[in-house]
């Protein structure tokens, strides 16, 4: 295999899916209806490469096959079909706690799970003292790991394994469990471990982490192998998949959540848990956001221009100085902007039915769940039609960012620091 460290040749792998699995060998005999189950592929037809020294990264939704994947690699499990060669000592964080006993303290877990993974007893001797210290586990190192918080089993389970001195670390999304401080000390040994000529795959949903580490990516998919290559390439695939996948699944949901019209005899219950209120002499009928292209979407891309429309039917009373106003909401209810018609200055002459739209030039707000507010009122104040969580809309970013709006900006370096 020459520089190769890991082979996955055509590897296939399929689960049996039990409709009601007998119990017991007398279920099996009386009850054979009780032995139906179906097939499920969980990897079909997966091939690459690893070579010596590079770190690779798995992605992709759950239940695409990637933990079975690494599961395959350590030899918990074993392909349908197809084959796998490993060159070298392999080392792997696949399940919190995994070949841990429950009533052993943690210093005696220790030579157990090192043991396992080829160490003998001289070498564990030779390494305990250095992987208590990395755990940060002081004096409940002598406790039973029954005791201890899911952030202490993750922090001995991922010190044990990265001081066996492995050729290949495989990960499966473990850091997710430890605190900040102590997910900055794993990757940083990692990136110690790569800088050394070790051989890593890796599994996580940070992709930020995964562009940063890894030198190639694969995105796994429903079993399949989709695509491969370079992180920045294979991350913004993939998020543009997720991101099409959650417009349908916001499209289907507010078709289903639409706001009611008077003319509706039965309010759905979810429509009758919006808060909503009003005289209904100017009733909104319909919102939605569109893109520049005019088409009404879930998702936008910051920095791009939106538009809001507001539809309206009003009564045949005379009204006069009426107000149309708006307000996006991050989804814990902190305002990001409000605004109306009245402090922007802008009169509307109201007809018996028709469309109030708000252009946003620029929709500089960073990345995640928003909702809207949208308003038509008195200039007094008195409220027509308020609605509140009229629609939700997504942001997405291809780079991250904290807080809630985007200020648009540019670096510059000078040679001399301005006196």
């Amino acid at each position: 295999m020459s520089n190769i460290a890991i082979r996955v040749s055509d590897v296939s792998k399929k689960f049996k899916i039990f409709e009601d699995k007998p119990a017991t060998l007398k279920d099996r005999i009386l009850y054979k209806s009780k032995g139906v189950f179906q097939e499920k592929w969980v990897l079909q037809n997966i091939s690459f490469d690893v070579s010596q020294g590079k770190m690779i990264g798995l992605i992709g939704r759950n239940g695409s096959g990637k933990s079975t994947l690494l599961k395959i690699l350590t030899k918990i499990l074993h392909p349908d079909t197809g084959k796998v060669e490993i060159v070298g000592r392999v080392s792997s964080l696949l399940e919190l706690g995994a070949g841990f006993h429950m009533d052993f303290t943690g210093r005696e877990n220790i030579y157990m799970n090192a043991s396992i993974f080829g160490l003998s007893r001289k070498e564990i001797d030779g390494k305990i003292d250095e992987i208590i210290r990395f755990a940060e586990l002081g004096p409940f190192i002598e406790n039973p790991v029954r005791t201890y918080s899911s952030g202490m089993y993750m922090r001995l389970a991922f010190s044990i394994a990265v001081h066996v001195d492995p050729d290949i670390l495989l990960i499966d999304e473990i850091l997710a469990v430890g605190d900040n401080a102590f997910q900055k000390k794993c990757i940083s040994r990692i990136e110690n471990f790569k800088s050394q000529g070790k051989t890593i795959v890796f599994v996580s949903h940070d992709n930020g982490v995964m562009e940063r580490l890894c030198d190639e990516l694969y995105w796994i998919h429903e079993s399949h192998l989709v695509e491969h290559g370079e992180p920045r390439k294979i991350i913004r695939n993939y998020m543009d998949f997720l991101n099409e996948s959650e417009e349908k699944r916001l499209t289907a949901e507010s078709e289903s959540l639409a706001i009611p019209k008077e003319n509706e005899n039965v309010v759905p219950e979810d429509k009758a848990k919006s808060d909503r209120w009003g005289n209904k002499l100017v009733e909104i009928s319909n919102v939605q956001i569109v893109d520049h292209k005019g088409i009404a979407k879930h998702y936008f891309e910051k920095g791009k221009s939106v538009t809001i429309l507001i539809d309206y039917v009003a009564s045949k009373a005379k009204i006069d100085k009426p107000v149309f106003g708006i307000g996006i909401f991050r989804m814990d209810g902190y305002c990001c902007y409000g605004t109306n018609t009245h402090i922007d200055n802008e009169k509307i002459s109201l007809n018996e039915n028709g469309v109030v739209e708000v252009s946003i030039e620029h929709l500089n707000l960073v990345a995640g769940e928003y909702y809207l507010d949208v308003a038509c009122h008195h200039e007094n104040g008195t409220p027509y039609d308020y609605i509140t969580k009229a629609l939700t809309f997504n942001v997405k970013s291809y780079e991250e960012e904290i807080g809630v709006a985007y200020l648009p900006h540019h670096w510059t370096h000078k040679g001399e620091p301005n006196q």
